[in-house]
C-alpha cells in the first residue's frame, strides 16, 4: 500500500495542457502553487510523494509534485495554504471527472498513470465508447 496521498483539483479558466504549462512557466519560483482556502488534514502523506492532478475541461490531463505547504495570510486575515508545486507539468493518461467545488484527495491506485515522456496525448477512442465507458467509471 502507498504511504502517499494525492491531491485533485480543477483548473478554471483553462482549456488546455499548453495552456496551463505555459502559465506555470510564467509564474515565478516564489509565487509557484496553488492557494486554498482549507489546510489538508493528511499532510504528512501529500509530502511523502504527492501529487496535485489537474482537471481540464471535466479529465484529468496532467500533474505536479506536491514540495511544500505554506502557511499564507490572506488580506481579510484568513489563513490559507499555498500548496508549492515543482515543475515540470507532467502529461498523465486522460481521466474523466465531474466537476467538484475546491480539492479532493487522490488515492495513488486512482491516479492515471503518466505519459511516457515525450507523448502529447493517448491515441483517441472512438466517441460512443469513450462515453460508455466514461459513464461506468473507466475513464
Amino acid at each position: 500500500m502507498a504511504d502517499h496521498i494525492n491531491l485533485v483539483k480543477l483548473c478554471v479558466g483553462i482549456d488546455t495542457f499548453e495552456e496551463l504549462n505555459a502559465y506555470i512557466e510564467a509564474t515565478p519560483g516564489a509565487s509557484r502553487g496553488h492557494v486554498t482556502r482549507m489546510w489538508p488534514k493528511q499532510e504528512e502523506k501529500l509530502l511523502n510523494g504527492g501529487s496535485l492532478y489537474w482537471v481540464i475541461k471535466g479529465v484529468i490531463q496532467a500533474r505536479q509534485t506536491i514540495v511544500g505547504l505554506h502557511e499564507v495570510i490572506g488580506h481579510d486575515g484568513v489563513r490559507r495554504c499555498r500548496i508549492e508545486l515543482a515543475k515540470p507539468l507532467i502529461r498523465t493518461q486522460n481521466a474523466q471527472r465531474r466537476p467538484f467545488q475546491g480539492w479532493r484527495y487522490l488515492k495513488p491506485e486512482d491516479a492515471p498513470a503518466d505519459l511516457p515522456q515525450g507523448r502529447k496525448s493517448e491515441p483517441e477512442l472512438p466517441a460512443e465508447l469513450a462515453q460508455t465507458l466514461a459513464e461506468i467509471g473507466i475513464v
